[in-house]
């Protein structure tokens, strides 16, 4: 076999590869009827019915239906208006918000925990966090553990309110069907039992890690070429990669929106919005690759594999750090997305000069032919 063909079919397995890794990813946002693991977002569309949802995520959404219990670490959960979960929701999330149906108990901690005007909750209330407020229908009890506590006009509970917190505010319109009783053996032990459901958070450090090397290592296998000219934009234009980067953070997301309000530009929201879904993973990957290769080149070494690894594990340890991790993860986004956004641009307009190269030269062959 020629070293040519041995190329093009490495390109083959390496691309075949890359699409098993994208599809495994996006499995439990697609397809599957239910969902395990970890990943950036699982969102459950409005025509999606899952039996359950159990891992670790950024964001999860429920625009769907989940028939069975959610139970999840994240960034932030979100059973949206449309949404119907039939059983139990357990959660740890930075923010909580519930504005649909729920079967079940919900069992939840986060800094923020809001139970909306729409929402109904057919079983208990456990909440655990810095500020909570019940807008929407409990048909059980309510023990909550919070530094400020709002019973809003429209709460509805069918039981007992027990609760802890520093600013307890009830509304003259709150509905209560059994006491409201303020118990300070609650503390902070409000919310779900965190052994039960939750992974230990170095599960999810590893997992993520894992998975970025895995693309990497595809990304660097595939586009070689492409790889390098990624991580030179970092290395030599690092304030332009980054802005370049904020600005395509900020408008790709505003365009999908408004394709959402045109019968025509409904689908291709859709698709661009897991298009740039994917494209916002790989340059997380090659923010860190870059980076990685910046600092390797300072000690004058190059090699695009010990960078990839640097990169990654390096970020990794930073992103641990309390407080201010997720601005380098931020950064390495920025400069990754920019980045990637020049060299597409590059390629784009490389190809369209190797076009008109060609046009050119059928033209004066051309001219040449009917001179003769």
């Amino acid at each position: 076999m020629s070293s040519r063909h041995a190329s093009g079919g490495l390109r083959v397995a390496t691309l075949a590869l890359v699409s098993l890794v994208l599809l495994s990813t996006v499995a439990g946002t697609v397809a599957a009827q239910s969902y395990q693991g970890a990943s950036g977002t699982i969102i459950i569309g409005p025509d999606e019915t899952y039996d359950s949802v159990e891992g670790v995520a950024g964001t999860v959404i429920v625009r769907g239906t989940v028939t069975g219990d959610v139970e999840t670490a994240a960034g932030t959960v979100h059973v949206t208006e449309a949404g119907e979960v039939g059983g139990n929701i357990e959660a740890a999330a930075g923010t909580v918000r519930i504005d649909g149906t729920v079967g079940g108990n919900v069992s939840v901690a986060g800094g923020t925990v809001e139970i909306g005007e729409t929402a109904q909750i057919g079983g208990h209330l456990e909440a655990g966090a810095g500020f909570l407020a019940i807008h929407g229908t409990v048909d059980g009890t309510v023990r909550a553990g919070a530094e400020e506590f709002v019973l809003g006009p429209t709460a509805s509970v069918g039981g007992d309110v027990r609760y802890d917190a520093a600013t307890f505010t009830r509304d003259p319109e709150a509905t209560i069907g059994g006491s409201v009783v303020q118990d300070e053996s609650i503390g902070d032990s409000a919310g779900p039992d965190s052994g039960e459901f939750a992974l230990p958070s170095w599960i999810g450090v590893v997992y993520g890690l894992l998975v970025n090397l895995l693309l990497g290592a595809i990304l660097l296998a595939a586009f070689p070429s492409f790889s390098a000219r990624v991580a030179g934009h970092v290395a030599e234009r690092p304030a332009k990669s980054g802005g370049v980067g904020l600005l395509t953070l900020v408008a790709v997301p505003v365009v999908l929106v408004v394709l959402l309000f045109t019968i025509v530009g409904i689908p291709l929201s859709l698709v661009g919005a897991v298009i740039f879904g994917v494209a916002v993973w790989v340059a997380v990957v090659y923010g860190q690759f870059a980076a990685g290769s910046w600092a390797l080149s300072l000690a004058d070494r190059e090699n695009r594999w010990l960078a990839l690894v640097v990169g990654l594990i390096g970020f990794a340890i930073l992103g641990a750090i309390p407080v201010v991790g997720w601005v380098f993860e931020l950064l390495a986004l920025l400069l990754g997305l920019g980045a990637l956004a020049l060299t597409l641009r590059e390629s784009y307009q490389r190809r369209g000069n190797v076009a008109d190269g060609r046009q050119t030269t059928l033209d004066e062959i051309d001219s040449d032919t009917t001179a003769a």
